[in-house]
């Protein structure tokens, strides 16, 4: 944006303002700590007066505009350049092309002089034909068929007068086809009135594979209305070769809006001229505005859902962390047992071992209950994280029978992406000398104990909270994703002593550069004890340090408010509170009789107005305070641990693991997510999930239906849902709690003897060894 020339900046910041409502000096006052370099959760946080207290969400709008409209200005200078160079730039033209405000109206103004490859009216044009299309165009009373004749050569491969004709009906084609004011017309009309449609492609139907696009093997609606998850099913069906898709309007509604401008007369030149203007319509510009309605559909269904995961992902950054606990996580499995591990509070592998607990012979099991009771005991564990995949369930039930001390929690954790770290050079730079399950396991434990710290270092299309992630826009995913991870990184402060190298790059003004020369650093002096020692990190520049610092946090600094969210730059405007109090900084942080002593008033200039004199009192009354909430305790169902447990009428618990445009996945402890549509989300019509339901969130559901053999679960959170009829006569009674639960036996797999008193032996085992 730095690059931008004034005079067009500004265009700019008028037109950003004009579009969102926004101060044309906040605009302008973002636009320039941009172009600076500040990113946006510095402006956001620490710049409040220059851009009118600003949020994250309007200064990325900012941002992301700017970049659209400086797009569209090289656009312009290309084609101004193009035309100039062909000597085909008229001042007329050049000022068409000044006012044009999309990269549409651009390229639709452009679009007769764009250099074509050979058409049908390129062709004509070289055998000479072109004036006879003027002759038509000008002399639509007459008849051609004298005039045509002029134009039969052998030399030019022109056989007949009809050959002339059709080619001077081409040429006309395509000028009805490139006129930029029509082109605008029929834009509006695909936009409002159009059709999406889809049917199965020809032999397919049968395909066991394409099944799940069954739904849209007959299916049409308005194109201005498809929903955008919609949209993207049938265009991963299209490029599997199961479906096929048209967006279409009729074309006699499209040739009505081009026949007036173009057929003057009834006359027989006058027919030749509507078979041009009807073939220019259906050849030429239909398909052109519908290759461009694919387009847009799919970048508006791309920015819906990018814009869901996006949510979903900050929900799920932000979840509540445990915080420094003692932890024993245990990645579950059947035949190769479970992966186990021991965490210091810091997150420091201790120990790892396997586990048979849910699989094999009594005395696998009884060494198992024993191993386990002797690790919680000898290194004093204070919580137990189980992941959430295969065996989960039985893992838990297993570890709840040793009756450990109720205050260790035994927790399940959200695994999804945590084989992906395993692999990763991440992860083998962590851990070079242990294999991916011990890796896997320690994820499991890390990410209990703070989702935010662990979750960053895993690519965020990995961690499965999105929708149709890989066919939306790569790099728009790419950036939104990245500004969400900044976003709640920023949000919550990173303590520079311990925080890894990936979670560090996502700071402001931080990359990974820089944060393996933080890390580097604190290595080897034996940590960093103050913000400002921040600048003897190698390449650490002024800039770099103005973005970081008040985001970077140091328990027992040099400086009181070095743990604190405080800016560095706003250190002497708290000391000279202090003073004017009588008091020492650290005071302030511990006493709120002396806050609230503090009239702030007195330190507004102009540099600090109210809101960061606010900020900096919230923050010394809870310096370095974590926005995310309190950890709270879940438990699935007991007894329901798989979907054939599952009966229509339940009420359960669950977890939101995903919100999508129709609805929300929620995690009901069956090893398979159930969908809360969005018509049953609650009693009251929802528009988006996303104002009922965040990621994470901890729901109570009704069981609907279940269809074992497609791995569906149907679900409601409505205060009384409608039971509707099972399918094959029936019908389902809403008011049917869960039915009785037979005692499982691990499917098939043997108990120890002497029923569940082994677990006690167990316990006494280990406290004897």
């Amino acid at each position: 944006m730095s690059d931008v020339p004034p005079q067009a900046a500004a265009a700019h910041i008028a037109t950003i303002a004009a579009e969102t409502g926004i101060h044309v000096n906040s605009v302008a006052a973002t636009a320039k700590l941009l172009a600076e370099g500040a990113t946006v959760p510095f402006i956001s946080r620490y710049r409040k007066e220059a851009t009118g207290e600003l949020d994250e969400v309007k200064i990325q709008t900012i941002r992301d505009r700017m970049v659209q409209l400086a797009e569209l200005d090289g656009r312009r200078v290309s084609i101004l350049k193009s035309l100039e160079e062909r000597s085909l730039l008229t001042d007329e033209l050049k000022k068409k092309l000044s006012h044009a405000d999309t990269m549409a109206k651009l390229e639709d103004i452009f679009a007769p002089f764009r250099p074509k490859r050979q058409t049908r009216a390129t062709k004509a044009k070289e055998k000479g034909l072109e004036p006879l299309a003027d002759w038509l165009l000008e002399n639509q009373a007459a008849d051609p068929a004298e005039e045509a004749a002029k134009f039969v050569s052998e030399e030019k491969e022109v056989a007949t007068a009809d050959e002339a004709l059709a080619g001077a009906r081409d040429i006309i084609a395509e000028r009805v086809a490139d006129d930029a004011d029509l082109r605008g017309r029929v834009r509006r009309i695909y936009e409002n009135d159009a059709t999406v449609s889809s049917r199965v492609m020809y032999g397919k139907d049968e395909d066991k594979d394409a099944a799940k696009y069954r739904d849209y093997f007959d299916w049409s609606e308005p194109f201005k209305s498809i929903p955008s998850h919609r949209m993207l099913a049938i265009r991963r069906g299209e490029k599997e070769a199961f479906l096929i898709m048209r967006i279409d309007v009729p074309l006699d509604r499209v040739a009505s809006e081009a026949i007036p401008d173009w057929v003057k007369t009834t006359g027989p030149a006058g027919e030749q001229v509507r078979l041009a203007v009807e073939d220019g319509c259906k050849r030429l510009l239909m398909p052109s505005m519908e290759t461009e309605m694919r387009l847009a559909a799919k970048k508006a269904a791309d920015e819906t859902a990018i814009r869901v995961f996006a949510d979903n992902l900050r929900e799920l950054l932000l979840a509540s962390p445990l915080g420094r606990k003692r932890t024993l996580a245990i990645d579950p499995g059947f035949r190769t047992g479970c992966k186990t591990v021991v965490l210091d509070a810091q997150g420091a592998l201790l120990h790892h071992t396997v586990l048979h607990a849910t699989a094999g012979s009594n005395n696998q099991l009884y060494e198992a209950a024993v191993e386990l009771a002797g690790l919680v005991s000898k290194y004093k564990i204070e919580a137990i994280a189980i992941g959430n995949g295969t065996a989960s369930r039985e893992t838990e039930a297993f570890v709840k029978k040793l009756k450990l001390p109720s205050s260790i929690p035994v927790i399940s954790v959200n695994e999804s992406g945590a084989s992906i770290y395993s692999a990763s050079e991440v992860a083998r730079e962590e851990f070079p000398n242990e294999d991916v399950t011990v890796r896997g396991a320690v994820s499991i434990g890390r990410r209990l104990m703070d989702p935010l710290a662990e979750l960053v270092k895993i690519d965020p299309k990995s961690i499965g909270v999105g929708q149709y992630q890989h066919d939306v826009d790569q790099r728009a995913l790419k950036t939104s994703l990245d500004d969400t991870v900044e976003s709640a990184v920023n949000a919550v402060g990173v303590e520079i002593n311990t925080a890894s190298k990936q979670l560090l790059a996502y700071v402001s003004g931080l990359n990974a550069s820089l944060a393996e020369n933080i890390v580097a650093y604190r290595t080897e002096k034996g940590g960093i004890r103050s913000r400002a020692e921040l600048k003897n990190v190698p390449r650490l520049g002024e800039k770099a340090f103005e973005q970081a610092a008040g985001f970077l946090r140091i328990r027992d600094g040099e400086h009181p408010l070095d743990a604190s969210a405080v800016h560095p730059e706003r250190y002497a405007l708290v000391e000279k509170m202090a003073a004017d109090l009588g008091c020492e900084v650290a005071d302030l942080l511990t006493s709120d009789s002396l806050r609230k002593k503090i009239d702030l008033k007195k330190y507004v200039d102009a540099e600090v107005g109210l809101p960061t004199l606010q900020d900096i009192l919230a923050e010394l009354s809870k310096p370095g305070r974590d926005p995310r909430k309190q950890f709270e305790l879940f438990s699935f169902a007991e007894g329901v641990e798989k979907p054939s447990d599952l009966s229509p009428g339940m009420k359960l618990p669950g977890i939101v693991t995903n919100v999508a445009a129709f609805g929300a996945f929620v995690d009901i402890g069956v090893h398979q997510d159930g969908l809360v549509h969005v018509s049953q989300l609650s009693d009251q019509f929802v528009r988006d999930p996303a104002e009922v339901v965040k990621v994470g969130q901890k729901v109570n559901v009704t069981v609907l239906e279940v269809d074992i053999p497609r791995n569906r679960i149907s679900l409601s959170m409505k205060s009384a849902p409608d039971m509707e009829p099972r399918r094959g006569g029936g019908s389902r009674d809403s008011n049917r709690g869960p039915r009785p639960q037979p005692r499982r036996e691990s499917g098939g797999r043997s108990q120890p003897a002497g029923g569940n008193d082994w677990f006690s032996q167990a316990m006494n085992q280990a406290k004897k060894r």
